[in-house]
């Protein structure tokens, strides 16, 4: 005879078994980070047009910066959007209703919010990482 599997409301507990829409609403909140990363690595230094400086190493250990036209305005409206949309993705992850019931339930939170980070499905490919695994 086989013992009736426990009721999810028997189980205990685990502040690290996350809703899947919170690991849904981290997932994009990764993906656009690195979305927004990627953009602005491939944009010139300054967002307006800007005539640079030399380099002051002996005096003031400053690094120069070489004249720019600044940014397209779609490169612009792409960045701003991107800005908008992590700060949305952020607040969903931030005011997720399961961060209240791992307060209350004397959770870690630091700990738990850092394995929300790294739990399985929401760190997105990085660039090299099918490599990795071929």
């Amino acid at each position: 005879m086989s013992t009736p599997a426990p009721a999810a409301e028997d189980k205990p507990f685990d502040p690290k078994d996350f809703p899947k829409d919170l690991l849904a609403a981290q997932l994009k909140l990764a993906e656009l980070y690195t979305a927004l990363h990627a953009h602005q690595a491939r944009l010139p230094w300054s967002r307006e047009a800007d005539e640079g400086w030399p380099e002051e190493l002996e005096r003031w250990h400053r690094r120069g910066r070489p004249e720019t036209t600044g940014w397209e305005a779609t490169d612009a409206e792409t960045y701003d959007q991107l800005w908008e949309d992590l700060r949305k993705a952020a607040a969903t992850v931030q005011g997720h209703p399961h961060w209240d019931r791992c307060k209350a339930e004397g959770a870690d939170m630091v700990a738990v919010r850092q394995a929300l980070k790294h739990a399985q499905g929401v760190v997105p490919l990085r660039q090299g990482d099918v490599e990795q695994t071929a």
